[in-house]
């Protein structure tokens, strides 16, 4: 498999020229410069000046100033192919009446060139909503009526600044349409924004309006239930969405139920997030029944500490279990109860899909459903549904001998079954990934495997395939899990790299950044992993290892330091891969 046209021969290019050149990337990351004035910038704007057809401008963690700036806008006004701006922690230390002004300057930078922006990404600055007034009248200009993403992750923006953004995106959508040019932004990120629900309405309506939307991530926003419904209709105007984390928020029942009659109306979705929503058993029950029969793509449910019960529980996996795409669900620190944690594991343990399951180790203990005080509770104003709210999330609390009751049933619903079941095949596992069957394959698997896949030189794309495969079903808690792929892992790679040629090289590394969905591929069919933890484990072990070459490493690095849902989405065992390219 090659990849598209786009992007497809940066690796082969990696021996005439730089990565950096062939994507048009100029980056100044992590660098902890501190750009006061013009002559702490001149290193970046003898770069800009002298760059060719510039796309990609990373200026992430360093510290920018109101005249260092002023010199950097300067110098992108030589730049009318710019499209993506990577500038988060780029404020630390500077006063909140600084950087509005030095916002200013970056951005007339970019509309004084008549760049079409792709990208922006201001996360981890918390300029709050005084930093918007340094946003508004760029986020309104035609500089920002191709933009696709939108970052702005821990901004502190608050309700005034959410309205600002609103409203900067509604005028814009508006002008672009009356231009011909609708904006069709794809990705929004506010998380830990104190957007409150009032901020959170406001966005709604620019949602609403865009129609356009594929991910949206709203974590941690203090948003309740009027705010919630308020997105649920907007997202219903959103068909192709397809990434949705609104986790760490408060939805109680009515706002469970509210966004459960938009989702029949969001078939794409692929990744859904509602940590920590106090969406309840009854709020959880439908759900599952919005997703249970539809949304043949979902690969991703997450409905930790929720306050579910054993029949909420197992209606979510009722829902899912039959989806073909499907790989990971999360129910930990939820009400299950032992019989609870019991009968969810042994229902996915017998449709095989054990290893789709995350760890139940912090479940809270059963607690008798009463509906009645959950009707009661969302029918309270605001003020007592918010206390209400605060008073149920301290119930429950797991006891330690609870939690190692449920660890040892765990390990005898895993290892029990192992016992008494034959051995499988690379064929069998292959056919159906999960865990159980990759501690099932015997001793002499590593060579079933090699004589599955064939000659690794003439097919190193069904090699790596497999290796996909065998990893994805990893967790990285679970240490025989984790050896037995590292083995296998290391059977298909050392053969694969064993006598390489540069240019079987290009192809093998191309084809893994495919496979892991950070490059693009030809096969227009292929969906990548939403989840990336248990690849990136297993890299983790396969890149410290004498055959893997220096030269992939360095490709493996770039893409994998990009910002993506799916990378993102497994940060811990990312951080983790980042460290062993480097060393």
């Amino acid at each position: 498999m090659s990849s598209g046209d786009d992007v497809g021969g940066i690796v082969d290019q990696l021996a005439k020229t730089s990565v950096e050149e062939a994507v048009g990337l100029l980056s100044f990351a992590s660098r902890g410069l501190k750009l006061n004035d013009e002559s702490d910038a001149k290193e970046i704007v003898a770069a800009l000046k002298s760059f060719k057809n510039l796309k990609i401008f990373e200026l992430k963690g360093n510290t920018l100033g109101i005249e260092a700036a002023e010199a950097v806008g300067e110098g992108l006004k030589l730049h009318p192919t710019f499209e993506r701006a990577l500038w988060s922690d780029l404020f630390t230390g500077r006063l909140k009446s600084e950087i509005p002004a030095a916002l200013k300057h970056l951005c007339n930078g970019i509309m004084g060139a008549n760049a079409c922006l792709v990208e922006l990404d201001l996360s981890d600055n918390a300029f709050g909503p005084n930093g918007m007034v340094g946003l508004v009248d760029f986020l309104r200009s035609p500089s920002c009526y191709t933009l696709q993403e939108l970052r702005l992750n821990n901004n502190g923006l608050g309700i005034q600044g959410g309205k600002m953004l609103a409203e900067s995106l509604l005028e814009c959508y508006e002008s672009s349409v009356s231009c011909g040019k609708p904006l069709a932004l794809r990705v929004f990120v506010s998380g830990r924004g104190r957007l409150e629900d009032e901020g959170a309405t406001a966005l709604a309506q620019a949602f609403k309006a865009m129609k356009s939307l594929e991910e949206v991530h709203m974590p941690q926003n203090g948003i309740n239930h009027k705010g919630i419904t308020a997105l649920a209709e907007a997202f219903q105007h959103n068909a192709k969405l397809k990434h949705l984390n609104l986790s760490d928020n408060t939805f109680t029942e009515i706002g469970s139920l509210s966004m459960s009659q938009s989702i029949p109306k969001l078939q794409e979705l692929e990744v859904i997030n509602f940590e920590d929503c106090l969406m309840r058993t009854k709020g959880v029950k439908a759900l599952a029944k919005a997703i249970k029969d539809t949304h043949k793509n979902l690969r991703t449910l997450k409905l930790s500490g929720n306050e579910i019960s054993k029949s909420g529980a197992e209606c979510i996996v009722e829902a899912i279990i039959h989806k073909e795409h499907f790989e990971t669900l999360e129910l930990n620190a939820n009400q299950l109860g032992e019989d609870g944690v019991e009968s969810v594991k042994g229902m996915m343990e017998s449709f095989g899909k054990l290893g789709q399951l995350g760890s139940l180790s912090d479940d809270e203990g059963e607690e008798e459903e009463d509906d009645e005080r959950d009707d009661n509770d969302d029918d309270d104003d605001d003020d007592d549904d918010e206390t209400d709210e605060d008073d149920d999330s301290e119930d429950g609390e797991s006891e330690e001998e609870e939690e190692q009751k449920t660890d040892g049933r765990f390990n005898s619903v895993t290892s029990t079954p192992t016992a008494s079941i034959k051995a499988a095949t690379p064929e069998e596992f292959l056919q159906f990934p999960s865990p159980t069957k990759l501690q099932q394959i015997g001793e002499h698997s590593s060579d079933a495997f090699l004589g599955h896949i064939g000659n690794v030189e003439d097919e190193p794309e069904r090699a790596i395939e497999t290796f996909i495969k065998i990893s994805l079903v990893v967790v990285p808690s679970d240490e025989k899990i984790k050896q037995a792929a590292t083995k296998f892992a290391d059977a298909i790679m050392s053969k694969l790299f064993h006598s390489v040629t540069p240019e079987n090289e290009s192809r093998i590394v191309n084809e893994l950044l495919v496979r892991l969905g950070l490059l693009k591929g030809e096969d227009k069919k292929f969906r990548p992993p939403s989840n990336l933890q248990g690849p990136f484990t297993v890299l983790e072990h396969v890149v410290r290892q004498s055959y893997f070459p220096k030269s992939a490493k360095s490709t493996l690095s770039l893409f994998i330091s990009k910002s993506n849902s799916s990378v993102d989405n497994s940060s811990e065992a990312r951080k983790s891969l980042l460290q062993a390219l480097s060393s």
